[in-house]
Parts: structure tokens; C-alpha cells; sequence
């Protein structure tokens, strides 16, 4: 069952088209990566998913309602949240109260607040962050940050979440760390799509491949198929084929 569809998507930024009558699905339970060389619009299309820039055509549907164009607070609350490419964190603020704050954001029910710190805690430790709590934002190394960033985005409740880069600079056992956490995500019922530049993991979590260049949809396929598509290899995949088969 489709969970976000995606029609004709059209912004442009001057004279340059970030995106072109983009089209695409995705399914209830997938993980969907989005690749491209940088500038592709990958990020633009996060934006225009989350509510951040508003498309100047096309139209975003979400469960089969029609998000395009609504208040970022509001696709939230529907039910799509998102992490950044660039870790956006409050410095001086701890790790507890980050998550706090997604919680608050996403969900406008009253809750009492024993109930807000037993599902804070558990949110905590399902990312990997136990035992950090009270620990400033900033003192979190960039993996714990990119986790943080996670964290708070899972505690709106979504059912759609888009991470964006979310292994980009990290070490080989973060990276894995970080696949099997998204692993994790999928299994507690939450679709995904994943901007990353880590092939390795693209290739290994994702159900499909988008891939975009200039703004338009190059190819759609499994793994597998988008590594043997040779219009990819030549804008993108060239010098990253290797990467599936490396240890």
C-alpha cells in the first residue's frame, strides 16, 4: 500500500529547476534510498516533502491526503518527520529535553508528565543513547549527534521518516551501527527514505532506489538493478561500484 505518492513535482530557484515533474511512490514498510551527485535536488525534495519550501507544481499526497502546501508543523503532526544533512541541535541543551521537544511538537494531547519521561527514556535507549541523558548536545560525538537528531524525530510518532545523510562522516562501525538502527526503525512499522552517499548501505537496507540528477528522476530499481544501470554508472556510480563487495 502506497504511503506517500509524489506527482509531477516541479521547484525551481531562479532559472535553475532543483526539481522536474518528479514522480514517485513509496510503499507502507520501505526503506527507499535517494541518490545523486551533489546538487541533485535530493535535499530539495525533503524540503518539499517536510513542508519546508512549497513545490511551484505537483502535488505530494500522504496515506491519500494532499500535504503539498501545508505548514511544516502540520505534515508533522500527519505523521512525516525528518532528520538534516547538517546536524541541527541546541548546543547547550541536554539530550533529554531534545527529545522532549519532539515529543511536544509532534503530538498535541495532554500528557502527564511521568508518562512523558517514561517515553522519552525509551526513545533514549532504542536510539542507542542510554546513560546520556543530562549530557549536553554539544558535548555528543558526531555519530551520538546524527543519533540525537533521530531520536527526536521518532518521538513525534511518525510513520514516514526521512533521514537525510544521516552516516555521512562516519567511521565504518558507526555507519554499520547506524544501518542496523534503521533496520530497527523499519521494524517498528515506520517506512523510510534515506539520502546517503554510503553505497555500501544503500545497497544492503534499501528496498528500492531512487536515483536524481538535475532535479529529474534518472532511475527507479531495486539495488541491483540501479548498479547495473549504465546511465547511473556514468553520472554517479562510476567510481563507487566497488563498494557492495568490500568488507
Amino acid at each position: 500500500m502506497k504511503i506517500l505518492d509524489v506527482q509531477g513535482l516541479r521547484k525551481n530557484f531562479g532559472g535553475l529547476a532543483a526539481t522536474a515533474d518528479v514522480d514517485f511512490h513509496v510503499d507502507q514498510g520501505e526503506i527507499v534510498g535517494l541518490i545523486g551527485p551533489n546538487g541533485a535536488g535530493k535535499t530539495t525534495l525533503f524540503n518539499l516533502i517536510s513542508g519546508a519550501i512549497t513545490p511551484d507544481a505537483g502535488i505530494i499526497m500522504f496515506k491519500d491526503k494532499k500535504v503539498s502546501g501545508l505548514k511544516p508543523y502540520r505534515i508533522c503532526r500527519a505523521g512525516i518527520a525528518r532528520t538534516f544533512q547538517s546536524v541541527q541541535i541546541f548546543p547547550k541543551m541536554s539530550v533529554f529535553n531534545h527529545v522532549v521537544i519532539g515529543l511536544l511538537f509532534g503530538d498535541h494531547r495532554h500528557t502527564t508528565s511521568a508518562s512523558t519521561t517514561e517515553e522519552v527514556s525509551q526513545i533514549i535507549e532504542f536510539v542507542g543513547l542510554s546513560g546520556m541523558n543530562e549530557l549536553r548536545a554539544a558535548d555528543l560525538t558526531l555519530a551520538n549527534q546524527k543519533r540525537l537528531e533521530v531520536a527526536r524525530a521518532l518521538a513525534t510518532q511518525p510513520e514516514l521518516l526521512l533521514l537525510d545523510e544521516v552516516m555521512a562522516g562516519l567511521n565504518p562501525t558507526e555507519v554499520a551501527e547506524a544501518m542496523e538502527l534503521v533496520r530497527k526503525i523499519r521494524d517498528k512499522g515506520i517506512t523510510v527514505i534515506m539520502i546517503e552517499h554510503v553505497m555500501k548501505a544503500i545497497m544492503a537496507i534499501c528496498d528500492r532506489v531512487i536515483v536524481l540528477h538535475h532535479g529529474e528522476k534518472l532511475a527507479e530499481g531495486k539495488p541491483e538493478e540501479i548498479t547495473r544501470n549504465q546511465s547511473v554508472i556514468e553520472v554517479y556510480l562510476g567510481e563507487f561500484t566497488c563498494l557492495p563487495s568490500e568488507t
